[in-house]
């Protein structure tokens, strides 16, 4: 029997992948079947010449309340490390092109790890966000002590997590967990634009600018600066380069061919 569809995928506009979390009699609890779809969604976009930015938004009332309660229960110490559902937060974690959220409502554990993975993030007045595991006896393995740190910064990771405390989106704005606040209802309006705009710049600039933003979480910097160099020259090379100056010159709009 096939999986239930836990994930609506669509392409509203050209170059966007907008996926609506969609278990909405579980608040979007992240099973691991939901997070192995959107990490299968994700491995194609990546192929996709047609996807330039993905979006993934959830309820109005709730993005994600956390991971799923009743497969916390059936899980024991036995299981193993690297999981379906582990190696579904790897893949998830490595998409290779601009990963926007749009949070509005309740976005806890999981859901807020998974906005962990995001590259902007763009949340709802009302949203409230925060780390209840230790209330479960757990803590968050997700990223919720591994990256939220490098995001936020140690003390501020410590409170979160520590006190399971929920933080509203004009405080996670403030920490850096977020990059916008808007107004309620509007986040995933605001994520289309930010989404319309990348996709007016060019595909293989982003995706190293990205990847070489990334680096700085695990690399020391003469090494990162020498890897920043090294795709900058790579760049130099590209049919987008030759394009994006010509554009400029003749004051017109680049088409970039991605290559």
């Amino acid at each position: 029997m096939p999986e239930p569809q836990l994930l609506r995928r669509k392409l509203p506009v050209e170059g966007v992948l907008l996926l609506e979390l969609y278990r909405p009699e579980q608040r979007n609890a992240l099973s691991t079947p939901l997070l192995k779809q959107v990490a299968e969604a994700l491995n194609d976009a990546a192929e996709s010449p047609e996807v330039r930015v993905a979006v993934i938004t959830g309820g109005s009332r709730v993005f994600a309340a956390g991971a799923d309660i009743e497969e916390l229960k059936r899980t024991t110490g036995d299981d193993p490390v690297r999981s379906q559902r582990f190696e579904a937060w790897e893949q998830i974690r490595s998409f290779p092109k601009p990963f926007i959220a749009a949070i509005e409502g309740w976005c806890l554990g999981a859901g807020a790890e998974l906005v962990l993975c995001t590259d902007i993030a763009i949340a709802g007045r009302d949203v409230r966000i925060g780390f209840p595991e230790t209330s479960l006896g757990i803590i968050p393995g997700a990223g919720g002590t591994a990256i939220l740190p490098r995001v936020v910064g140690r003390r501020e990771a410590m409170k979160l997590v520590l006190t399971g405390q929920p933080i509203d989106a004009q405080y996670a704005r403030q920490i850096g967990l977020i990059n916008e606040v808007v107004e309620a209802g509007g986040a995933l309006e605001a994520a289309m634009l930010s989404a319309k705009a990348l996709v007016a710049r060019a595909p293989l600039a982003i995706m190293m600018a990205k990847a070489s933003i990334r680096d700085a979480d695990s690399l020391d910097e003469p090494t990162h600066l020498e890897r920043e160099r090294r795709r900058f020259v790579e760049l130099l090379g590209t049919d987008d380069k030759t394009e994006g100056i010509a554009a400029f010159h003749q004051k017109r709009p680049p088409a970039w061919e991605g290559r």
